[in-house]
């Protein structure tokens, strides 16, 4: 019964091709597609109401498994995009509140049976994963009726602007050669040694311009905007401002004292040339991002490199706090800011779960803080790279993390997991 009903609901599907890749006991998969091959719904105009749901299930169901990964990582990833998913639903973005539960979907009805491990997932798990898809189906179904009949709304207001628009212009069109047909009519009729002035019919344009009482704007008018090009008027009031379809990178808030705070905690282990290495987490709101809290897990370190160990430490403080993953933070105690090839390949696995994830490199040494994402060919390039410890890579692989910006009304919390 839930295989058939799952079936109806992505009978839109399109099949596109994904490539998966394990690397630093992260599991990578496409939880978006890459920021270059995304739709913008802002490029392509207003489009019929199937089409622009076809294209959030289309994104929704990007996603593949990787049958060497453990696979309760899914199962701790799926929570996770069911977190982002409700907030966006709480604030009203329901766009992207139906492309994050496709993904949930698709990855649980769909694509986790093609693990071999799923046979000894526990069974508390599968129960609290089968309950849970169970509310995002109903949710998912009622979000998608809820978005067409926005869609045709919209559609069939847009399609009543252009009728008016084509009216407007005949209109406007009939008017000047009226008024050609009258000036010529004038000039023939008028002896050459009067000068006559023809009063002239006022500018139907410029009249566009005068604001009526019922024709108060209920919002600031976008500059730039021309006289008679005004905007649709059907309401925008339900439709997020920004959508995950648009391809734009949301804002990561990281506290101004984030890098302080994990410089003192790991001033230990940098006093004997020792990297240290936490996880970034936060929260999601308004289509923005927060850094609010560093957890830092049990680790191994050497003077250039750092691995984890009790990942499943770091997923409980996450579930009890309702934390997502952001990105990670490690020293370079001896050298200069920047992502080795081995940090490559680290910033490679969160930033391909999340595209917003970024790499703090703090270097005391050289009173230097980077902050990193990988370039769209770097994450490509770095994705397809299948050697592992230190080895050469071509160059600007990396870049500055633009979208992420400092917050100094905000204080960090730290989660030290090391001595529990």
């Amino acid at each position: 019964m839930l295989i058939c009903s799952i079936e109806c609901l992505f009978h839109y599907t399109i099949q596109c091709q994904l490539f998966v890749k394990t690397t630093n006991n992260l599991i990578l998969f496409y939880f978006l597609t890459k920021m270059s091959d995304l739709i913008n719904f802002n490029q392509m105009g207003i489009v019929e109401p199937d089409k622009r749901l076809k294209q959030l299930v289309l994104s929704g169901s990007n996603i593949s498994v990787d049958p060497n990964q453990n696979i309760l990582r899914y199962f701790r990833s799926g929570n996770e995009l069911y977190r982002m998913a409700k907030v966006y639903m709480n604030e009203g973005n329901f766009e992207n509140a139906y492309i994050l539960f496709l993904r949930f979907l698709t990855l649980f009805v769909e694509k986790i049976r093609a693990h071999p491990k799923l046979k000894e997932v526990p069974a508390e798990t599968k129960k609290v994963n089968k309950e849970k898809m169970a509310e995002i189906m109903a949710l998912t179904e009622k979000l998608k009726m809820k978005l067409l009949d926005r869609y045709k709304k919209e559609y069939e207001q847009f399609l009543k602007d252009q009728e008016i628009e084509r009216r407007k212009a005949i209109e406007e069109a009939k008017r000047k050669e009226l008024e050609d047909a009258k000036n010529k009519t004038a000039k023939i009729s008028t002896p050459s040694n009067i000068i006559v002035t023809q009063p002239t019919a006022p500018d139907f344009a410029d009249l566009d311009e005068i604001v009526y009482p019922n024709d108060f704007p209920t919002e600031p008018q976008k500059p730039g905007l021309l006289p008679g090009n005004k905007p649709p008027s059907y309401d925008r009031s339900t439709k997020p401002s920004i959508s995950l379809m648009e391809g734009a990178l949301r804002t990561l808030y990281v506290p101004n004292d984030t890098m302080q705070q994990f410089l003192d905690v790991a001033r230990p282990n940098t006093a004997r040339n020792v990297e240290t290495c936490g996880i970034l987490c936060g929260r999601l709101e308004q289509h923005q991002l927060f850094v609010t809290h560093i957890i830092l897990p049990k680790q191994n370190g050497t003077s250039d490199s750092c691995n984890t160990m009790n990942e499943e430490e770091i997923f409980d403080i996450q579930d009890q706090l309702h934390l997502i993953t952001l990105g990670w933070i490690h020293t370079h105690p001896s050298q200069t800011a920047f992502l080795s090839s081995v940090d490559l390949h680290t910033q490679c696995g969160y930033q391909i779960m999340l595209p917003e994830s970024i790499a703090i490199v703090c270097a005391p040494k050289y009173n230097e803080i980077g902050f990193y994402s990988l370039t769209s060919t770097g994450l490509e390039f770095i994705a397809k790279c299948n050697q592992t410890g230190f080895h050469p890579h071509p160059t600007d692989q990396f870049m500055e993390a633009v979208h992420c910006e400092l917050d100094k009304s905000k204080k960090v919390t730290i989660v030290d997991l090391r001595q529990r």
